[in-house]
């Protein structure tokens, strides 16, 4: 299928509705579907952006970024998730705790059916937040286009939207602390600092992530350091985490879902 096959087929899920409530992360996934579904389709679309500790800033300011150029309907929402016990326990399923109570405040506002940005090849995985999803009947348009994350991409630059399809996948904050670890502000906010540091130092390392665990701090990158520019690398981290009374043991290559544990039985 090209581009604009794909886009045929995602704008006839779209329009499935009259009117869409998109849940917008600032992921590619959520603000192509947003822009699609503003500027492609028929149907009446409005934007929620939860503000939460767990999402970094350049998020939240992309989708209010791309909401004030493209005239998207946007309302920001308090997700609040630290308000709940069993998502800051941080278990196996702590993203159906989050999207539930998301998708909860959302429908507090609006009756409208509510979308996500989930796509075909988020099926194959284990992901509590499509549970959460199934039990408020949230709708995935991509999914229901046969839509995967090549197609996404590819039809972002279709569409000329070359921030979005430069983006690399960039999960909430809570996702770097290894499963049975309590999530905490202060946990989420060494997280960022971290990665917004190692950011500016290795810009050419493609996905880097902030992985605290039971053994201490690591920093994955999918293009490792080497020589120097490792050392400076190393030297930041050790501050960083002295400063917060956290061990740093060292880089290595970035694994997706590395601090998820799960039960091999």
């Amino acid at each position: 299928m090209t581009a604009r096959e794909n886009l045929s087929r995602l704008v006839e899920a779209i329009e499935r509705h009259a009117e869409l409530a998109i849940a917008v992360s600032g992921g590619v996934d959520s603000m192509l579907l947003a822009h699609v579904a503003h500027s492609h389709a028929r149907t009446a679309m409005t934007a929620f952006h939860a503000v939460s500790a767990a999402v970094p800033a350049p998020s939240s300011a992309r989708v209010q970024f791309h909401a004030i150029k493209f005239g998207w309907a946007l309302q920001m929402v308090e997700a609040d998730e630290l308000a709940d016990p069993a998502y800051r326990s941080n278990p196996v399923d702590r993203c159906f705790h989050c999207k539930s109570r998301l998708y909860q405040r959302i429908g507090s506002l609006t009756r409208v059916r509510i979308a996500s940005g989930t796509n075909i090849d988020d099926l194959g995985d284990y992901r509590p937040g499509l549970e959460a999803a199934r039990c408020h009947e949230v709708v995935h348009p991509f999914v229901e286009s046969g839509l995967g994350k090549r197609d996404i991409y590819a039809l972002a630059c279709e569409l000329g939207l070359d921030d979005l399809a430069a983006l690399p996948a960039q999960p909430c904050l809570a996702s770097r602390i290894e499963t049975g670890i309590p999530v905490g502000a202060g946990e989420l906010r060494f997280i960022e600092n971290a990665e917004c540091v190692l950011s500016a130092l290795l810009p050419k390392s493609g996905s880097i992530r902030c992985r605290i665990t039971a053994e201490g701090v690591y920093v994955e990158c999918e293009t490792l350091p080497s020589g120097a520019e490792r050392e400076l690398v190393e030297s930041r981290m050790h501050v960083l985490c002295a400063e917060e009374r956290r061990t740093f043991r060292g880089v290595r290559p970035y694994r997706r879902g590395s601090a998820f544990l799960r039960s091999s039985e």
